[in-house]
């Protein structure tokens, strides 16, 4: 029997052991659909404290309850470790990484290259390796396979399947989720895109192959390079509207009355999360190596990378009028998470924004119901703790920056208790004469 008909059968009959590396964001939730569909899940990760808390059944995602994935430890589908050496067990390993920038702002794929070598001793014939991490057009059957192949007597499509299949995943969304998300896959050969397919519609209700890992790549680039793009245009358009005089919130909302040729897109205080605000820099990074120039690219996240100082001066501008200084001034900022109702803060605006506002020799608080605290990051180290919302304490301030619109947040009690109101998503009613735009 081939490597592909003995890969295919153990999928089909629920034998195949799934491996996933890193438990977080994309991890997690790709570990719990496989749970879900009767397979049993290994999950891999550097930091003890995920094994950890999946052995308990314990919630370390804000979004993601431990009733979700406890059942599944109970049954023994699921187990997580920091044992890479138990990749060899996997048929299949995922590994959902982080692709961040340097501080040149080109790619750091450190993380692939680690997991790559992580999982090498434990390669072998008829085993499925997929990356699912944001990356360049080239990773997969460049980086990715160069490892593998170095340090192994195996070959990409002969001994083993080498697939891409970029994450959708959206943290906090009520209507999308893992399983219901189509899922795109490219693989290194023809077999490996049908061991591909084959792994992924065991726990996604729709597969979508394409003709190369290149081609799938590129299809996560465009997607969130598309929403940068366009967010980028309505963060200028309120730079003009703020200029003229104009309501943009009124302006977008009457725009997508039009029921063909446009799509809605929101301004805001800058761009969060792992993706949009990473994913366009490794397209132009590319580029750059075919003599290419991606300038409206560029352009893009030129200014949304401008949209936290905006928001800083803006609450300056304020304070001018209600003649008080910013150097000086109690700054209360609320919201550190990079969109609502969740615990992420991957970089987030609001850091930035912190960060420029104590710069400026602002006394800043953050209130926060979902991050109790900032945590270090590769860019901030601003070791600071979630204070309570209270009208005490929104009085004291000489200014509120709203920077993630939260649903457990009282808006209302903001809009009576704070002097001054410096709204970047236009969640404080305008009929408040103490709130003013960013």
């Amino acid at each position: 029997m081939t490597h592909l008909a003995t890969f295919l059968k153990k999928i089909e009959s629920k034998e195949a052991l799934i491996g996933i590396v890193g438990l977080g964001y994309v991890g997690l939730p790709l570990a719990i659909a496989y749970a879900d569909h009767g397979y049993r899940v290994l999950g891999l990760d550097i930091d003890p404290r995920k094994p950890e808390a999946i052995a308990a059944g314990r919630a370390y995602l804000k979004h993601i309850p431990g009733s979700r994935f406890a059942p599944h430890v109970a049954a023994g589908r699921l187990q997580a470790t920091c044992d890479f050496a138990r990749a060899r067990e996997c048929d299949a390993v995922l590994i959902c990484v982080p692709t961040p920038l340097n501080e040149s702002r080109e790619p750091d794929t450190s993380f692939i290259e680690a997991s790559a070598r992580a999982i090498l001793p434990g390669l072998h014939p008829g085993q499925l390796v997929s990356l699912e991490s944001s990356t360049y057009p080239g990773t997969t059957d460049e980086l990715v396979r160069a490892i593998l192949e170095g340090g192994s007597p195996y070959r990409a499509g002969r001994d083993f399947f080498l697939v891409f299949s970029p994450e959708r995943e959206d943290p906090g969304n009520p209507t999308f989720h893992t399983a219901n998300i189509p899922k795109v896959v490219g693989g290194y050969t023809p077999d490996c895109l049908k061991a591909g397919e084959a792994l992924y519609a065991a726990a996604v209700e729709r597969v979508v192959p394409v003709s190369s890992t290149r081609a799938a790549e590129m299809v996560k680039l465009l997607e969130n390079t598309f929403r940068a793009v366009n967010i980028a245009l309505v963060n200028e358009l309120k730079l003009i509207c703020e200029r003229m005089d104009l309501d943009v919130w009124e302006v977008i909302r009457a725009a997508a009355t039009k029921p063909f040729g446009y799509q809605p897109f929101w301004p805001g205080p800058g761009l969060g999360g792992h993706c949009i605000p990473i994913d366009p820099f490794y397209l132009t990074w590319k580029a750059r190596q075919y003599d290419l120039t991606t300038r409206f690219i560029e352009l893009a996240g030129e200014i949304n990378t401008n949209m936290p100082y905006h928001v800083v001066e803006r609450a300056q501008d304020a304070l001018n009028g209600k003649r008080k200084s910013l150097n000086g001034a109690r700054v209360l900022v609320l919201g550190a998470a990079y969109k609502p109702d969740i615990d992420d803060m991957r970089e987030s605006p609001a850091l930035k924004i912190i960060e420029l506002l104590r710069e400026k020799g602002a006394q800043v608080e953050y209130h926060d119901p979902h991050v109790p605290a900032l945590p270090p990051t590769r860019k901030h180290r601003l070791e600071m703790s979630s204070v309570p919302l209270d009208e005490a304490r929104l009085k004291a301030a000489d200014c509120v920056v709203v920077v993630t619109h939260h649903k457990a947040i009282d808006w209302q009690l903001v809009a009576r208790a704070a002097s001054l109101i410096v709204d970047s998503r236009n969640v404080v009613p305008r009929d408040h004469g103490n709130v003013v735009g960013a």
